[in-house]
């Protein structure tokens, strides 16, 4: 899952702790990017028979991006994203746009039985996906 991907991945890393990551695209709040994490965490513990997770480590990394607009009126010009010559009678030189992107990422443990109540870090799976399950928005299937 590279700068231009978006959607979730995990990995197996030992029988009970994966690797979860999620990536939204230019327009996926950072908090909607982390809701996804957690719904995923929770979808992955109980897929495998557990009910609840633990948050071993985790992150949320932002990627900007920017996208040049060109100048407009009658013989401006303007190069490139890192600048260049720019030259014009009374156009505009451009805009630079920022797009900015995040991917999220932890490592869980999944366990069976009632989450500690003394743990922070550790979620019910159940609850996760119940109270969670309205905001998730998932993809057209074609067909």
């Amino acid at each position: 899952m590279g700068k231009s991907g978006s959607g979730y991945a995990e990995q197996r890393l030992e029988s009970n702790r994966y690797k979860i990551t999620f990536a939204g695209n230019s327009i996926t709040p950072r908090q909607t990017v982390e809701n996804y994490l957690l719904y995923r965490s929770a979808e992955v513990t109980l897929q495998n028979g557990y009910d609840y997770f633990v948050l071993a480590d985790n992150n949320t990394d932002s990627q900007t991006s920017y996208s040049q607009t060109f100048g407009g009126g009658f013989g401006s010009y303007y190069w490139g994203p890192w600048g260049g010559p720019g030259w014009g009678w009374g156009g505009s030189t451009g805009t630079s746009i920022p797009r900015t992107e995040y991917q999220a990422q932890a490592n869980i443990l999944v366990f069976k039985g009632e989450k500690p109540a003394n743990d922070p870090k550790a979620f019910n799976a159940h609850e996760v996906k119940a109270n969670l399950e309205s905001v998730i928005v998932r993809p057209q299937t074609k067909g």
